[in-house]
């Protein structure tokens, strides 16, 4: 009997808003172009309790997409890997799985744990490598307080530097020189082209470090310390951000009340979010077709949002993906076709904001507050519920 070949795994990590997801979605159409038939399957963790890049995915005919949610896939999920992959594997049948990791994810120990799968599995699959996202432009912002994007940026096969076009190449230079004061490291590098890289370069790569990583190696780094104000204690990243699950909908006591966002009051608050003080928001919500074709837009001005398929804003409400990292964002319409997630599934608006360490109790107040997220009319508070996830 003729043994199958083992599933290649890649490793997709970085810090939030470094653009992973995006990466993933520009090597699928290579793919496709070398083999039409080519199945990847994409297993994606995250913080919250709201599915958006899945549906994302989905929406770019990946040929199958799991997420878990509601932790870290290194740490309290990490248990969960082995029944998500085996499920991957017997609906998708997939060339290669893909798995993108929270934007704090710690990638050593999920690596280690796909090469104990792989031994158990007697070689069902094997790890082809990590690779590392880094934001180039907002890296200066984040990285002398995240000892996560230190350590993403060790433990990693190959490192993609990203957002660099705008940023200049002085501020690349200085993304190089601070990779260069990390102790140890010296891994292949390349530079995205607005979040394209080839697939060649993506997938293949050497993968040593990863496959030879050992207890030892993560025991050493669990036990690593780092100083904030000149005080060392144990580092737990999953304590770097702090998450805020929201969700907008019409009061109860009005039955007939309205069903989309006010998409004014929705561009001005992304637009005044601090980029220092949030990192992401991720959001499913409902847009009425006027304001799609007359007021939503993309941060880009040069990026037009996909407006509904009818003539001057006449027509259904549409579904919308909202994307926000460091001050930008995209709204990306979900079809008919493309199926929602149950943690999205006829809500008005679903949101998940992933903030900075002490921040969430004052934008729960902001938000509580009103003015920032409403509905569509001219009573269009609805009701808004706000809950701190971690």
């Amino acid at each position: 009997m003729t043994r199958d070949a083992p599933i290649p795994i890649t490793i997709i990590t970085g810090f939030l808003g470094s653009g992973k997801t995006t990466l993933i979605l520009n090597l699928l159409p290579q793919l496709r172009a070398a083999n039409p038939t080519y199945r990847l399957a994409l297993l994606k963790n995250e913080f919250g309790d709201l599915a958006v890049d899945s549906q994302l995915a989905s929406s770019s005919a990946i040929a199958g997409v799991s997420e878990l949610l509601n932790g870290c896939i290194c740490c309290n999920l990490v248990g969960q890997l082995s029944v998500a992959l085996s499920e991957l594997q017997s609906t998708v049948k997939p060339d290669r799985i893909v798995i993108e990791t929270s934007g704090s994810a710690f990638p050593a120990t999920l690596a280690l744990e796909v090469n104990r799968l792989a031994r158990e599995t007697r070689g069902q699959y094997v790890l082809d490598g990590v690779v590392s996202v880094i934001d180039v432009e907002n890296w200066k912002g984040y990285e002398d307080t995240s000892y996560t994007a230190k350590i993403q940026a060790r433990y990693t096969d190959l490192i993609v530097f990203n957002k660099w076009e705008d940023a200049g190449e002085r501020r690349f230079d200085e993304c190089l020189d601070r990779l260069g004061d990390l102790e140890g490291v010296d891994t292949a590098w390349v530079k995205s082209d607005k979040g394209w890289v080839g697939m060649d370069v993506v997938f293949g790569v050497d993968g040593g470090l990863a496959r030879g990583l050992t207890k030892t190696d993560i025991d050493h780094v669990h036990d690593d310390k780092c100083g904030h104000d000149g005080d060392k204690h144990k580092h737990d990243h999953q304590t770097e951000v702090e998450v805020l699950s929201i969700e907008l909908k019409s009061s109860a006591e009005k039955k007939e009340g309205p069903t989309t966002v006010n998409a004014e009051k929705l561009l001005a608050f992304l637009a005044n979010t601090s980029k220092e003080e949030v990192y992401r928001i991720k959001a499913v919500l409902t847009v009425s077709a006027k304001a799609a074709w007359e007021v939503l837009k993309n941060s880009d001005e040069d990026m037009k949002v996909s407006a509904p398929p009818t003539f001057a804003g006449e027509g259904p409400d549409t579904r919308y993906i909202l994307n926000w990292a460091f001050g930008r964002w995209t709204f990306t319409p979900i079809w008919n076709a493309v199926k929602e997630h149950e943690s999205s599934n006829e809500a008005i608006l679903r949101m998940t904001m992933i903030l900075a360490r002490y921040e969430s109790t004052k934008w729960k107040k902001r938000l509580e507050a009103g003015g920032l997220l409403e509905l569509e009319g001219t009573d269009g508070k609805g009701e808004l519920s706000v809950t701190k996830v971690n």
